[in-house]
């Protein structure tokens, strides 16, 4: 008998939480759909992805969306790491902390899709499905 405990399928990574004061002043950003307040929560805290994925997702140029997007992606990928995910296991919506990156990586996919990049789109697509199997696109819960 083994002494490693059984873990049914992959490993689950959870991203650490924003500071409570970023949490709150990009919560009151998106209420009032406030990019210029966004985009200081983004320069103050550029590690905050849900800054990234908000200017994403603000955004009416496709283009502008697409680099918001890219940085919150690749940012979100350096956090991972240092969050012990290494290229495979969950990344689940259910965890509240990992709603930045998964907002940054859905904003990619759409704005790749706006600027014709389809296979950008579908591999974003694909990614966020299996990061989180049950993924259906929500924004909320």
């Amino acid at each position: 008998m083994s002494d490693i405990p059984f873990t049914a399928g992959p490993p689950s990574t959870v991203l650490p939480p924003l500071e409570p004061d970023v949490e709150a002043a990009l919560a009151s950003a998106e209420a009032a759909r406030d990019r210029d307040a966004v985009k200081a929560v983004a320069g103050a805290h550029p590690q905050a992805l849900l800054a990234w994925a908000l200017l994403a997702e603000l955004s009416d140029d496709a283009v502008e969306s697409y680099a918001y997007a890219r940085v919150g992606y690749h940012r979100g990928l350096d956090a991972l790491r240092a969050s012990g995910w290494r290229g495979s296991g969950y990344v689940r919506w259910r965890h509240a902390s990992n709603r930045g990156f998964l907002r940054a990586l859905d904003a990619l996919r759409s704005a790749a899709g706006r600027i014709g990049e389809s296979a950008e789109e579908s591999r974003c697509d694909l990614f966020l499905h299996q990061l989180d199997p049950e993924w259906d696109g929500r924004r909320s819960e």
